[in-house]
């Protein structure tokens, strides 16, 4: 008899006991998720991590017009008109450099035998530097342009942009002097473009 009521007692204080826990765990489900929620949800707060609180330099937050700025130097037709510019003035360049070694310049096939003025010499320099810097600035607009464009539609960034490119300006330019001659522009350019790439990356 004394067993029984042992047990019975037994069995309340458990009942009493888990009782007692069941709230207490509810409790602490209730606040571990609220924990989650402004950890990990929707009630997280958001932060600017900044450079300076990070122990890097602070870089300052750019303003729209910075913005506008850089999306223009980014576009394609910027980056084809400062292709244009760089290669009038790579090819003028080089134009003049050549015709300075040239021993041939400034002289007149008419008469070989009469020595060129220095008016001349100039003269027939200015004029192969502008014929060099007018076939540079098209190549290097029409690489650029055809470049940007490849790029933007493919949405990547690699070497192969340049060899397409270069497919693209050299047959196009060797077209004016027939099929061949634009299949051949095709393959060099792009040989060309892919030597260079492999070469910078």
């Amino acid at each position: 008899m004394a067993a029984s009521t042992g047990a019975a007692d037994g069995a309340s204080s458990d009942m009493q006991a888990s009782a007692s826990v069941g709230p207490n765990m509810d409790g602490a489900s209730i606040q571990y998720s609220m924990i989650l929620d402004h950890l990990i949800g929707d009630k997280r707060p958001v932060k600017d991590l900044s450079p300076g609180v990070m122990g890097g330099l602070p870089v300052p937050f750019k303003s729209d017009e910075q913005k506008m700025i850089e999306r223009g130097m980014e576009s394609c037709a910027f980056k084809t008109v400062l292709a244009c510019v760089g290669g009038f003035v790579l090819g003028g360049a080089f134009g003049v450099f050549t015709a300075g070694i040239d021993t041939n310049v400034g002289f007149d096939p008419k008469d070989p035998l009469r020595t060129p003025t220095a008016r001349e010499v100039l003269k027939d320099m200015g004029q192969r530097g502008m014929s060099y810097a007018k076939n540079f600035a098209i190549v290097g607009a029409m690489f650029s342009c055809t470049e940007c464009v490849i790029e933007s539609h493919r949405g990547k960034s690699d070497w192969k942009n340049a060899v397409y490119s270069g497919c693209v300006t050299g047959g196009a330019i060797g077209l004016r002097a027939g099929v061949k001659a634009g299949v051949l522009g095709c393959g060099g350019f792009a040989a060309f473009s892919a030597a260079i790439e492999y070469y910078l990356r």
